[in-house]
C-alpha cells in the first residue's frame, strides 16, 4: 500500500525544491570545470541534498522566510562550507580540488521560497528559484541579509558612465 501526502495546510513546510535548486547549482559549478564524472555529482547531491535537509531541519520557517537565514547561508569565502566539504569527501574531492572547481567568494542562500547566490564579494545576487507562493506580508520590510547589505553600498557605476560618455 502507497503511503500518500496527506491534504496540504497552509505554507508548504518541505525545503525539496529550495535544497534541489540549492544542491544542483553546487553541482552545476562542480560539473564545468569537466573533473568530476556524472556518477561522482549524484552521489555528491545526494549526500549534499541530506546533509542540508538535516541541517536546516529545526531552521525552516516557511512563515518568516527570513528568520535563520544566516543559519542555512551556504558560504565559501577563502574557507570552505563545512557542509560542501563534507559532501565533496563522500566522492573522493580534497580542500584544495574543492577551492579549484568552485568560487573563492560564494554565498548562496536557501530560504523558503527563494533560493538566491553571490558570487565574489561584489558580485550581483542572482535569483535561482522563486516560489510563486504568495511571500506571507509579515516577511515585507524586514531587513533580509542581503538588503542590508545592498544598503551598505551606494553604486557609483552609473554617474560614472554618463561623464565618461558626454
Amino acid at each position: 500500500m502507497s503511503h500518500r501526502h496527506g491534504p496540504r495546510r497552509g505554507p508548504r513546510a518541505d525545503m525539496v525544491p529550495e535544497i534541489a535548486a540549492a544542491v544542483g547549482f553546487v553541482s552545476s559549478l562542480l560539473r564545468t570545470r569537466g573533473c568530476v564524472s556524472e556518477q561522482q555529482l549524484q552521489v555528491f547531491s545526494g549526500a549534499l541534498r541530506e546533509a542540508l535537509a538535516e541541517h536546516y531541519k529545526h531552521h525552516w520557517f516557511p512563515e518568516k522566510p527570513f528568520k535563520g537565514s544566516g543559519y542555512r547561508c551556504i558560504r565559501i569565502n577563502h574557507k570552505m562550507d563545512p557542509i560542501i566539504s563534507k559532501a565533496a569527501s563522500q566522492i573522493g574531492l580534497s580542500l584544495p580540488q574543492l577551492y579549484q572547481l568552485l568560487p573563492s567568494e560564494l554565498t548562496l542562500w536557501v530560504d523558503p521560497y527563494e533560493v538566491s547566490y553571490r558570487i565574489g564579494e561584489d558580485g550581483s545576487i542572482c535569483v535561482l528559484y522563486e516560489a510563486t507562493a504568495t511571500k506571507p506580508p509579515s516577511s515585507y520590510g524586514m531587513l533580509t541579509c542581503k538588503n542590508q547589505m545592498m544598503l551598505g553600498r551606494t553604486s557609483p557605476s552609473k554617474n560614472y558612465i554618463m561623464t565618461v560618455s558626454s
